[in-house]
């Protein structure tokens, strides 16, 4: 098996059915498998991609484990060289999984790839180009100075927008979304931290990657549709309270040891200021809508 692409669904039976009938019209010569994990939806997830698909592995859950826990699951059943992370949310092109596949291949030294996420709207994904979020890069998002100098390689740290975004290049990290990641590579650096629920566990997983010595790619050869946030567009307050406790698992695992206690504590503060306010023009958003 070349490929193995994992889908974790929740309450998404549309968009998943969609994202697989995609990988379905691929153009490859590449052998794949589909497991898609099934987080306990609420709906008819289940018996919609079982009868539409009865050919692909389908994983019930008996409760939301997260995104971590759900792609490990998939991943310890997995046969392929290489597993590819996919977001039900998305729509692979027909040349996508042949194009991945042949550039990891020629690329021994490259541990996990991406290619070009592109919003419905034609404007990049700019979460599939990152740098890691240390305190100055981190910094430098939040009070806008990379938006303001989205070429300067100070101040634009987060999202490297000084790199040619045409030409493949080695970046810190890829997103979830789309992510395909090397076997061996797995089994030398581990699987998904599952104490990131749902957010953050991309950042880690290619923080270790990195750490072990593997390269990772981008590469705008070809392309992907993200339906961005399709599948949490309610944002409940967990979901809200899980993209900023992410944030604080990140800097707790990785950097705090490495940096003064005075910067620790302002970066906690800076995390819980910042949530305490998108949870209250999240509550506003819900009130006005």
């Amino acid at each position: 098996m070349d490929i193995s692409i994992i889908i974790v669904n929740y309450n998404t039976p549309k968009l998943t059915v969609e994202a697989i009938e995609s990988i379905l019209k691929s153009k490859t010569k590449y052998s794949y498998e589909i497991i898609v994990v099934d987080n306990h939806s609420s709906d008819d997830s289940v018996r919609i991609l079982k009868g539409k698909f009865p050919n692909i592995v389908v994983i019930e859950n008996k409760q939301n484990v997260g995104f971590s826990k759900a792609n490990n699951q998939a991943i310890k059943l997995s046969k392929g060289r290489y597993i590819l992370l996919l977001n039900s949310d998305t729509i692979v092109k027909e040349d996508t999984i042949e194009k991945m596949i042949e550039f990891m291949d020629k690329s021994k030294k490259v541990g996990a790839s991406g290619c070009e996420v592109v919003l419905p709207n034609g404007e990049l994904d700019r979460a599939c180009h990152r740098g890691f979020p240390t305190p100055e890069a981190s910094f430098y998002y939040l009070v806008g100075l990379a938006r303001l100098f989205p070429r300067s390689r100070r101040f634009n740290q987060y999202h490297l927008g000084y790199m040619n975004l045409n030409e493949p290049h080695p970046i810190d990290c890829l997103v979830g979304a789309f992510m395909m990641v090397r076997r061996e590579v797995i089994e030398q650096v581990g699987l998904l931290d599952e104490e990131f629920f749902m957010y953050g566990e991309d950042i880690d997983w290619c923080y270790r990657i990195k750490q072990a010595g593997w390269e990772i790619y981008y590469c705008p050869f070809t392309s992907i549709i993200h339906y961005k946030g399709a599948s949490s567009k309610k944002k409940p307050f967990k979901i809200v309270y899980e993209f900023h406790r992410a944030m604080f698992l990140f800097h707790r695992k990785h950097y705090a040891r490495k940096y003064p206690f005075i910067v620790n504590c302002l970066v906690y503060t800076g995390i819980a200021a910042k949530f305490i306010l998108s949870a209250i023009i999240n509550t506003f958003r819900k009130i006005g809508g």
